[in-house]
This record gives structure tokens, C-alpha cells and sequence, in this order.
């Protein structure tokens, strides 16, 4: 029996994130307090409900940051593989915050659909233009991370969906403030579902498969198997399984089939 375990991206993920997470969370704070005042101020329900919006995505951030610290813990009792699948259960809640938010953002344009509603004038186009920058800068920090590590895709879509949604607002406010086409606003927000929700459902699937112990999509099961078979001294194999211990970690155990004594030439080969 052979196990092998890749462990080539767990440490990195989490130290090089580690800043990145505590500039984000930091900033969005700030940002749902701005947008708490200056909708107090403005009398604006969009702002308010914006920052609540907000104020959930931080909770997202949170989420997959404890996650990433969680999975740096060295294996205790009962958890003989420490709490690696954390990173995996925190993008499957991730994924269904997307999709709340999808939910509250399509509620939001049905009804503005219905009741058309002014957009709240310059001073809410211009909080929202500092949400643009703020999330947007926030999405980079994750940027190179996202393509290697689901936790770290949840938390960058987070921030790109908020960063379009904050855009939206203020193209939507500039379009109808030079045409005075109510309908422009709901068209931009249902535009923006449909991208967010695109990447969420494959945030989702992607996650609920490693939840399932599938092969991870990066790996070919048949070209593992023919290397294996290819290396001298293994004549078969059977019992493959390869599975993912946390988002960028992914381990193996196989059964070989092999003529005595040939085994530890093999694993010092691999």
C-alpha cells in the first residue's frame, strides 16, 4: 500500500494570505461604517441596505481566513488529519452567501421594476465609487491565490461581486441621471446577478465535490493510474483513491501490486 499527500500549497496559501485577509476585513469595516453614516445622512435606503450587504461579506472574509488558520493546525486526537477540511466547508457557506446575495440583489431590481425609484443623487454615487476602489483593490490582494485554492476563490468572488455591484450603482446613477430611464437601474443589477451567480454555482460544485472526496479537477485518475503502471516492478494496482484534504491539499493511497522486495526501490523512484 502506498500513500502519498501534496502539501506544496497549504503552508503558502495561508501565510501569504494571512496580511491579505487582515487589509480586507480592515478596510470593508471601514467602508460599512462610511456607508452606514452617509446613508444616514443622505436618507438613503440602497446605501443602508449596501452596507449590510457589506457587512455580511466581511463575515465571509472572516470566515475564510479562521479557515485558512485552521488548517495550519497540526493533527489533534480524534482529528487525525487536523481540521484541513475546514478550507472546504468555508467555501461551500461562502458559495451560499453569494447566492443570498444574488437573491437580495433580484429582489431589490424586482421591485424597483414595479416601483421605480430615482437613484439617490451624487452623494451616493460617490460612496459607492469609494466601494469600487475599496473592494476592487481588496479582490487583487486575492487574485494570484483564487486559482489554486477554493477558500481563497470564495473570498476574492465575494469582493468582485461587490466591487461590480458598487460599478453598477454608479453607472446606473450616472445613466439615469443624463436620461432619466428609471428602468436602467433594475437592467444593471439583474446584469450583475447573472455574473455573480455564474461564479458562485461553480464555486459551489467545485466545493461540493471536494466535500465528496472527488478527484480534484487539476488531476487526471487515468494518467495517475498508467504512471503508476508504468513504473518498473508494479505489475497491477486497484483501491485508487485520490482526494482533496483541504483546498490545496490533495492526498492518495493505491494498492500495488508488486514482486517481493521491490517496494522501496519504488517509493525512493516516486
Amino acid at each position: 500500500m502506498v500513500h502519498l499527500h501534496d502539501h506544496s500549497h497549504a503552508q503558502n496559501s495561508s501565510v501569504t494570505h494571512r496580511k491579505s485577509f487582515a487589509i480586507g476585513i480592515g478596510l470593508n469595516i471601514v467602508f460599512v461604517i462610511v456607508e452606514v453614516v452617509y446613508g444616514l445622512i443622505a436618507n438613503s435606503s440602497a446605501l443602508l441596505a449596501d452596507a449590510g450587504h457589506n457587512a455580511s461579506d466581511v463575515l465571509g472574509l472572516v470566515f475564510a481566513w479562521t479557515a485558512a488558520w485552521l488548517a495550519t493546525m497540526k493533527p489533534k486526537g480524534k482529528y487525525t488529519y487536523g481540521l484541513r477540511k475546514t478550507t472546504i466547508l468555508v467555501s461551500i457557506l461562502n458559495a451560499l452567501l453569494l447566492f443570498g446575495a444574488v437573491a437580495v440583489i433580484a429582489w431589490s431590481a424586482y421591485r424597483k421594476f414595479k416601483n421605480p425609484e430615482p437613484v439617490a443623487g451624487i452623494q451616493v454615487m460617490i460612496v459607492a465609487g469609494i466601494g469600487v476602489v475599496i473592494n476592487t483593490f481588496t479582490a487583487l490582494l486575492f487574485v494570484k491565490g483564487q486559482k489554486d485554492d477554493l477558500n481563497i476563490r470564495g473570498a476574492f468572488l465575494h469582493m468582485v461581486a461587490d466591487a461590480a455591484i458598487s460599478l453598477g450603482v454608479v453607472v446606473a446613477g450616472l445613466l439615469i441621471t443624463l436620461t432619466g430611464a428609471l428602468w436602467i437601474d433594475p437592467v444593471t443589477s439583474l446584469l450583475i446577478v447573472a455574473v455573480v451567480m455564474w461564479s458562485a454555482w461553480h464555486l459551489f460544485i467545485e466545493s461540493i465535490n471536494l466535500a465528496l472526496d472527488a478527484v480534484p479537477k487539476n488531476i487526471n485518475l487515468e494518467e495517475v493510474r498508467d504512471f503508476l503502471l508504468s513504473k518498473d516492478g508494479v505489475t497491477d494496482l486497484h483501491d485508487l483513491h485520490i482526494w482533496a484534504m483541504s483546498t490545496t491539499q490533495v492526498a492518495l493511497t493505491v494498492h500495488l501490486i508488486m514482486p517481493e522486495g521491490q517496494s522501496d526501490n519504488f517509493i525512493g523512484n516516486l
